[in-house]
């Protein structure tokens, strides 16, 4: 088996693919849980630069972390504190 750099980088890049999303579930607060998605997102541009659709990398990044997620953070930042901090 050959191990080379884009096999390495490969799995580097899926991985945080993997962490963000599971940061994205367990994440205690919708903010925190909005920035592990965040970053799930800017790893899955990663794989598709890697497997070479440049077009895809960059709507991934300009449709979904430029627009949809700035959005969406503003809204979670914006809204009431009291919505959070609901202990279960």
């Amino acid at each position: 088996m050959v191990v080379d750099f884009e096999n390495i980088v490969f799995v580097i890049v899926s991985g945080a693919a993997v962490l963000g999303a599971l940061g994205c579930v367990f994440a205690n607060r919708v903010a925190h849980s909005l920035l592990w998605l965040m970053l799930t997102f800017f790893a899955v541009a990663g794989i598709f630069l890697m497997a070479q659709a440049e077009m895809l990398a960059a709507i991934q990044i300009l449709v979904y972390l430029g627009s949809v997620m700035l959005v969406v953070q503003f809204g979670v930042m914006l809204t009431r504190r009291t919505i959070q901090d609901v202990d279960i």
